[in-house]
């Protein structure tokens, strides 16, 4: 890699660089930072310092694997639209994020069982499926404002309200139960994240690291075997509706339609029982956490920029009057306003902050001939924040920039990555969108809402780009 222009941080013994990247993480969360948007320098300070030293690709290992920092649009583009499983496949997941999502359509490196997989979520996600499940988030929704109908005036903390909403959601379109239900799960997942985000930059030791467990390994072990338990038990009672005549088919949700492929008499269509374990984590996980930071973070930009949150108003009460959101009149297409509000808070505050693959095999990307083995990595973050694909001002919240559509917001294509992009995008990014555009439409119908004054500034990486201290919010009855 040196000898074609790839340059990088040197590689100490058994850490590699995961040391360096640790300290910079600690050393910048010893203290909030200012009321900005500029937050790749504290969120990824290792990526911030090392291309202005080493320019936008550079090398860096995690311990003794080697890893490409791949951020040049044109790179991107040829890496993520051949990701699937020929030359750039999904790595093979972190001992602590295998636990967590296991073979989901997330973590799966490809091949026929990924082809498989991504046709039945695909399809769970599509159309009328999709459309089926949005009077459920309504519910889930008003739900959420009643229990808000007596704090005029008062501060509310939106991450854990968001929290609670997105459980709700996920619990009633994809599991048909409700959050109380989906309560213990949720909180192993929760627990199980944690212990990953503590370990990201962990390296177990060799020979030793084999045989001998940390206390987070045993314990997200325990975790993973009480997920399993809970989801068997989920699905169980699940298959035992339909002897029972409660249910005619096994239902047209998720798990309807994950556990109608299990029974599946074609072969090719069949999945197994851990199949549906794995995209079962992969949704409640994903699809939670996603559109969890999503919502706290644009009721963030909105409280501080009054003027979008009262033009956002305006298209709402333009489009909705007086009445709840009504799916059937596809009204939140109509959400032009929002949709630039969406997409500029995911440029600015992006969910996921690395994107990974691997080669398996030498292969040449352009002008670089990579090694069998080689991780790339992709920053989200770091295209979302570079001034030559954005301009000077890219770090104001200006969704005027999305007016065009996002293929136009960027002075080059390729550089925004919320969802990825190519045959890995992210399957559930139209649920995701959904729902915040849905929840953001009825807050605004009922409150305007400021910033409050305890709020600190300290956006960190905790699985997605997470608020350290949650988003304090004052809401004002409209």
């Amino acid at each position: 890699m040196n000898s074609q222009g790839i340059k990088g941080p040197s590689y100490k013994f058994l850490h590699g660089n995961t040391k360096q990247v640790f300290n910079m993480t600690r050393n910048c969360l010893r203290s909030p930072m200012k009321l900005t948007n500029c937050i790749f320098p504290r969120v990824q300070p290792h990526l911030h310092l090392w291309t202005k030293t080493y320019g936008l690709n550079f090398l860096i290992w995690h311990g003794s694997i080697p890893q490409l920092s791949l951020n040049q649009p044109d790179l991107i583009k040829e890496v993520l639209n051949n990701g699937n499983e020929l030359l750039y496949p999904k790595p093979e997941p972190y001992p602590y994020l295998k636990k967590l999502l296991g073979d989901g359509l997330a973590t799966i490196r490809g091949g026929k069982k990924w082809s498989k997989k991504r046709k039945l979520v695909n399809h769970a996600f599509h159309g009328e499926n999709l459309k089926n499940m949005m009077p459920k988030m309504v519910s889930c929704i008003e739900n959420m404002l009643q229990r808000w109908e007596h704090l005029d005036g008062k501060e509310i903390e939106v991450l854990e309200e968001f929290r609670v909403l997105t459980s709700d959601v996920i619990s009633k379109t994809a599991f048909g139960s409700n959050y109380i239900e989906g309560r213990e799960i949720f909180g192993m997942l929760t627990k199980l994240m944690s212990i990953m985000a503590a370990n990201t930059n962990k390296i177990k030791l060799p020979i030793i690291g084999k045989f001998v467990k940390s206390s987070d390994e045993r314990e997200a072990d325990k975790l993973a075997l009480k997920i399993r338990e809970s989801f068997v038990e989920i699905i169980r009672r699940r298959q035992e509706q339909i002897p029972n005549g409660e249910l005619t088919g096994y239902g047209s949700d998720f798990l309807g339609l994950l556990v109608d492929a299990n029974r599946d008499s074609d072969e090719d269509k069949r999945i197994s029982v851990d199949d549906i374990i794995d995209e079962c984590k992969t949704f409640y996980t994903a699809g939670h956490e996603t559109t969890m930071v999503l919502l706290t973070w644009t009721m963030f930009l909105l409280a501080i920029h009054s003027d979008w949150q009262e033009k956002a108003r305006k298209e709402v009460f333009a489009i909705f009057g007086e009445k709840p959101p009504n799916v059937e009149e596809n009204s939140i297409a109509k959400l032009k306003t929002m949709t630039m509000i969406v997409n500029e808070s995911l440029r600015l505050y992006p969910p996921v902050l690395v994107l990974r693959r691997i080669t398996d095999h030498q292969v040449r990307l352009k002008d670089i001939l990579l090694p069998p083995n080689m991780e790339i990595q992709i920053s989200p973050l770091l295209c979302h924040s570079d001034p030559q694909f954005w301009g000077e001002d890219v770090h104001l919240f200006k969704p005027d920039r999305f007016m065009e559509g996002v293929a136009n917001a960027a002075k080059t294509t390729n550089v925004y990555l919320p969802f990825g992009i190519g045959p890995r995008m992210c399957v559930g990014m139209n649920f995701a969108t959904i729902e915040a555009k849905l929840a953001l439409s009825m807050i605004l119908k009922r409150y305007s809402f400021t910033l409050s004054p305890s709020y600190v500034h300290s956006p960190i990486q905790h699985v997605t780009t997470r608020p350290q201290h949650g988003v304090q919010i004052i809401l004002h009855a409209l």
